[in-house]
């Protein structure tokens, strides 16, 4: 009997940047909902931490790959393939500067998720030297930030690659706690910029492009008291006194990276591995289209796909670098819009009227 051909996997890349404010997205786990009706429609979803943490409620979808922001940039540009796996080996960093209550929280946590979930974690390791992270604020309103010893972070995560045989890292870092902030009430409220959002971005960019492993990251701080006018976007962070879970979920079946210089080998490693020209799509908020993996997929064949509802503290639209991407109002068009185009099927066609074609223009 004849087999019938099949087509290969539809891949699409769902982004929205960290620390800048985003409407969905920029709070705690919000655009979850967007990635569990996206995987609906796709068969491989491509994304990253801040699309799928929600501090202790998380949502494993089969068909998505959690992959950080350091190692997304660097898919996209061709230089990374990505591997995925049954499960990690996953180490966790706690920071020294963590208080021994706090710390025993995180330790109970991660017990949890061994225990309940099954989860495959190594011993633990502190840093020798307390992190300490600062945070900061840019003109735009977007968030940042710095740690004063990274030389200690990467001493850690050496060390549980190497004597513990990590496969993925989780970082937990003390926070500055500001329960005054209006930058904290105006999130709390689901108005303002995630304080935190940046400063995370830093640690696990800077574990991923230093050991090319997967790593994601959860801030240590104090309870914060309650609020009665709490706003549901930011709910998921006033559960209890970790955000952890979901990070040990992410990273339990985070694919690893591969290296195109492995591939141009023709080493074996790369053989099931995933590539940027395998990307269709990608979903992005309107405003924030100069991300580094925007602009690398841009220069392939990748439907781009802009949502208007989804505003930032950013103003770099397709327009303003010239990029060629279908705009829609909300991520229920771009749902459709995804449909239309695994099926092969033209938007315009779905429209009540279709211009007639028309000659070649040769100007």
């Amino acid at each position: 009997m004849q087999q019938i051909p099949t087509q290969r996997p539809y891949t699409v890349m769902l982004i929205v940047p960290t620390g800048i404010g985003a409407t969905i997205g920029g709070y705690a786990g919000d655009a979850l909902p967007v990635a569990r009706a996206m995987a609906q429609v796709v068969d491989r979803l491509i994304t990253h931490p801040n699309v799928l943490n929600g501090a202790q409620l998380y949502w494993s979808l089969p068909n998505a790959l959690y992959v950080e922001g350091y190692g997304l940039d660097q898919f996209a540009a061709g230089e990374w393939g990505l591997k995925p796996v049954h499960q990690n080996r996953v180490g966790l960093v706690l920071d020294q500067g963590i208080e021994p209550d706090l710390r025993l929280r995180h330790l109970q946590a991660a017990d949890a998720a061994r225990a309940t979930l099954g989860l495959n974690l190594t011993d633990y390791v502190v840093t020798d030297e307390p992190l300490g992270v600062e945070l900061r604020t840019a003109a735009s309103g977007a968030t940042w930030g710095t740690i004063q010893h990274p030389d200690s972070l990467l001493r850690a995560v050496n060390q549980l690659i190497t004597h513990a045989k990590a496969e993925a890292i989780a970082v937990v870092a003390r926070f500055p706690d500001d329960l005054g902030s209006e930058a904290l009430q105006l999130y709390r409220q689901g108005q303002g910029v995630d304080p935190l959002a940046g400063a995370e971005a830093v640690i696990s960019h800077l574990v991923v492009r230093t050991f090319k492993i997967p790593c994601a990251h959860a801030p240590a701080l104090m309870p914060l008291p309650l609020e009665s006018s709490l706003s549901p976007r930011s709910a998921a962070e006033e559960l209890g006194y970790t955000f952890l879970p979901c990070v040990l979920v992410g990273l339990s079946r985070s694919p690893q990276f591969v290296m195109r210089s492995d591939r141009e080998r023709a080493n074996m490693s790369w053989a099931n591995a995933i590539w940027a020209d395998q990307v269709d799509a990608l979903v992005i908020p309107a405003t924030a289209c100069g991300g580094s993996a925007v602009l690398s997929l841009s220069q392939t064949s990748t439907q781009m796909i802009a949502v208007a509802e989804n505003k930032t503290r950013l103003d770099v639209t397709a327009h303003h670098l010239n990029l060629s991407v279908v705009e829609v109002n909300s991520y229920l068009e771009a749902l459709g819009v995804l449909v239309a185009h695994k099926a092969g099927i033209s938007p315009n066609a779905l429209r009540p009227t279709l211009p007639s074609i028309q000659p070649l223009s040769h100007s």
